[in-house]
């Protein structure tokens, strides 16, 4: 527990804090959930039929968990963005709140009179975050971008390529880094406007690129780009196999490379000219590596984890998903969180961070498509008639 951490008492960072959210699949949910676990209100703008990420398995009586992971903690709003009556209705919202999330290409809220220029003046205070792949202006701009396309478009698949020796071709993409990375970053671009916001009293518009969010994580590879790099080898973690599985071994500092070394019996490797240095050892990486494994594979992966605990060397199991969850430090922080919707139970991960004075966690329940229509339409002001023939014609156009 963190220090001066009373959970009985804790508020929400964003408590208070209104949120449109047009955004849809990862990056910008992932943003808008943050907020969310944080205490903003969200108000999630879908179609009749739903946001495409509804239909993505595990289903459970058509409730998607993988939707839930990014949604819940929302309050889901059915409008037609296409119909007058739908863009007013959303201007009335715009004029309440704090902020507005969008990841449409760019182009798309200009031609539905949505975009920052045009809502600007009636809400000066509002900060607007748009989230694309390349960013709302250049010559890339209205390009259609999905992760995997950003993964290659940003070096970062062919610069991870380069640390695989013997492969020339690039991997398959099964992990979409770049919708959380760049959902994590338009979160931070978020707060520090609010915080601008409480000086200057003003909005303003936030522009995020996955492309340059995703180049964020070449940090060596920016600057070996720039200049003629002598090639060196560079030390390279990978598996090192045991009897029944591998474990990542990770050589740190001289104190982790010394306590390695008495672990696997080569404590006369700590003086050998070709590992004594670290400039030593990185051109002799492969060498040493070898010698580690040669150890590995002599043991069980509980023996080798124990022997490098116990010498304080950097290492873990290679484990999948569902072993990491079960981890008891995973239980200890309580990074696990259980919502309910229509389909059942089911767990989210929390945010990974916690905060002595403020509420960080996951809402214990998921909005129904369209469930706070009808209260968001009387809030902003529609007369009975108005929000009958609203949602008339919605439910002709399903």
């Amino acid at each position: 527990m963190l220090a001066g951490d009373n959970k009985g008492n804790l508020t929400q960072s964003f408590g208070g804090l209104r949120v449109i959210d047009f955004s849809t699949t990862i990056a910008g949910p992932h943003c808008t959930r943050m907020l969310a676990d944080m205490g903003a209100e969200v108000i999630k703008i879908e179609t009749t039929e739903g946001e495409t990420m509804r239909t993505r398995p595990p289903l459970r009586n058509n409730c998607s968990t993988a939707f839930g992971q990014l949604n819940v903690g929302k309050n889901s709003m059915v409008l037609d963005l296409k119909s007058p009556a739908g863009v007013e209705a959303v201007r009335r919202l715009i004029a309440t709140a704090d902020v507005l999330v969008e990841n449409f290409r760019p182009g798309v809220m200009r031609r539905l009179k949505l975009d920052y220029a045009a809502i600007r003046d009636i809400n000066p205070r509002l900060i607007f975050c748009s989230i694309s792949g390349y960013g709302q202006t250049g010559p890339s701009a209205e390009l259609p971008a999905y992760a995997p396309v950003i993964h290659a478009a940003s070096g970062y698949e062919m610069a991870h390529l380069a640390y695989q020796p013997g492969r020339s071709r690039p991997d398959y993409c099964g992990i979409y880094h770049a919708d959380v990375l760049t959902g994590v970053y338009a979160f931070g671009a978020i707060s520090a406007a609010l915080y601008q916001r409480s000086v200057s009293g003003q909005g303003q518009h936030i522009d995020v690129s996955m492309l340059e969010s995703m180049l964020s994580l070449t940090l060596n590879e920016v600057q070996w780009s720039q200049f003629e790099v002598k090639a060196t080898q560079r030390p390279m973690f990978g598996p090192s196999e045991t009897t029944d599985g591998y474990v990542m071994v990770a050589i740190a500092s001289e104190k982790t490379f010394q306590s390695l070394m008495q672990v696997i019996g080569h404590a006369e490797w700590i003086t050998d000219p070709r590992f004594a240095r670290y400039s030593d050892r990185r051109e002799n990486w492969a060498s040493l590596m070898d010698g580690v494994e040669a150890w590995s594979r002599s043991v069980t992966t509980a023996q080798c984890l124990a022997a490098l605990n116990e010498y304080g060397v950097p290492s873990s199991a290679y484990r999948t998903v569902r072993e990491a969850l079960a981890d008891p430090q995973i239980a200890h922080r309580g990074a696990l969180a259980e919502v309910q919707d229509d389909g059942g139970t089911f767990k989210v991960m929390n945010l990974p961070f916690r905060m002595s004075g403020a509420k960080v966690a996951a809402a214990p329940r998921m909005s129904t498509l369209g469930e706070h229509t009808l209260s968001y339409l009387k809030e902003i002001g529609l007369s009975g008639d108005e929000i009958a023939r609203f949602t008339d014609n919605a439910t002709a156009r399903e």
